[in-house]
């Protein structure tokens, strides 16, 4: 009976190039870089690969029978929601509330309409600062722009700041983690007229378990990710169970991901911050390569929540500029223009300026 051969063929885990044994050594040598390992931790290395890949794809999904509830009819009847024909972004607010302008684009036409559905949250963090805060945040912020144009920083889009709860999922998980790297350590030293270098070699790993509560990913399109990463974090110490009370005086975003479509962000979010937590503890070293990363994540419960934001958009040159602020601790982030023709008028003064000392100093000189 003739059987198939059977050809196994190694790439080096720092440049992926081929491994070979060297018999002179009686290790794997990588042809490209010159790397040397010793055959157990190749054979380690391969044989967590296959194991990941064995488990691939049959982790359990986030439960999220527990995120949101229904609306009750009395809540839902002084419940209102708008649309902008515009960006097409909506947002509800209880009957009390008038909405002027889109709360992303800046849009002064909103149409609103009667509310409809959707989940109601589970918790909510209040507004714990009011809208001078945000005024005073972002004029403060402001400040240390030289080149915003006047425009922009009118005290007219000031007034036009809005304080939305924005829908958030948030997630809780275990993540079980194995890692390993390749370190040295190096020292210098001075014998004679040779400088000698020694390199001490490593293999470092780490393996445990970290466990992740609430990890929060924003629910709306419409909100940048990376204005709700930069307002973060919050203090859930504060979280409320939700109630249509907190509502009165501010706007609710709608969210249109679900909990489902969510989570591959949340495992991103939490598969990097475990990564991150195991590589910190590999300390003392002079170089550290990471060699292999297996996490496992053994999802939880995921949870719908409101947390406060306070946002300003506004226009300037038919372009939309967005602000953030956390409406619990002060954090903020904003995207601001530059008024080129300021900073060309600066440039050119600054230049001018050069040049004449310049030349006083080669006519001292002469």
């Amino acid at each position: 009976m003739h059987m198939a051969p059977q050809v196994t063929n190694y790439q080096c885990p720092a440049c992926t190039g081929p491994l070979r044994f060297a018999g002179e050594s009686g290790q794997i040598e990588c042809e490209h870089c010159g790397t040397q390992y010793e055959t157990g931790v190749i054979e380690q290395i391969y044989a967590d690969k296959e194991q990941a890949a064995a488990s691939a794809g049959t982790e359990p999904r986030w439960d999220t029978s527990m995120a949101g509830s229904g609306w009750g009819e009395e809540e839902a009847s002084h419940m209102r929601g708008y649309s902008c024909p515009s960006c097409a972004a909506e947002i509800i607010c209880d009957d009390t509330t008038a909405a002027t302008s889109c709360l992303y684009c800046g849009n002064p036409t909103v149409v609103p309409g009667q509310f409809s559905g959707q989940l109601k949250p589970d918790y909510v963090i209040p507004f714990k600062l009011d809208k001078n805060h945000a005024i005073e945040a972002l004029k403060k912020h402001y400040s240390k722009k030289k080149f915003l144009p006047k425009s922009f920083a009118d005290a007219n889009h000031l007034e036009e700041i809005k304080g939305v709860y924005v829908p958030f999922w948030l997630y809780d998980a275990d993540t079980d983690a194995y890692m390993r790297f390749r370190a040295t350590k190096m020292r210098s030293y001075t014998r004679g007229d040779y400088r000698i270098t020694e390199t001490d070699h490593y293999r470092v790993v780490r393996e445990g378990t970290v466990a992740f509560a609430k990890v929060p990913v924003d629910a709306s399109t419409k909100m940048p990710d990376a204005h709700m990463d930069a307002v973060e974090p919050y203090e859930y110490a504060e979280l409320r169970e939700f109630s249509s009370a907190y509502l009165p005086g501010f706007f609710a975003d709608k969210y249109d991901q679900d909990a489902e479509a969510c989570s591959k962000r949340a495992n991103e979010r939490i598969t990097v911050s475990t990564e991150d937590a195991f590589t910190a503890t590999a300390v003392g070293y002079t170089s550290l390569t990471r060699e292999y990363s297996n996490i496992q994540l053994k999802r939880g419960d995921v949870r719908y929540a409101m947390l406060p934001v306070w946002m300003l958009s506004t226009k300037w040159k038919d372009k939309n500029f967005l602000f953030a602020m956390n409406g619990q601790t002060g954090k903020l982030i904003g995207d601001l223009p530059v008024d080129w023709q300021l900073f060309w008028m600066w440039f050119a003064g600054i230049f001018a300026v050069s040049m004449t000392v310049f030349s006083l100093i080669a006519v001292f000189l002469l």
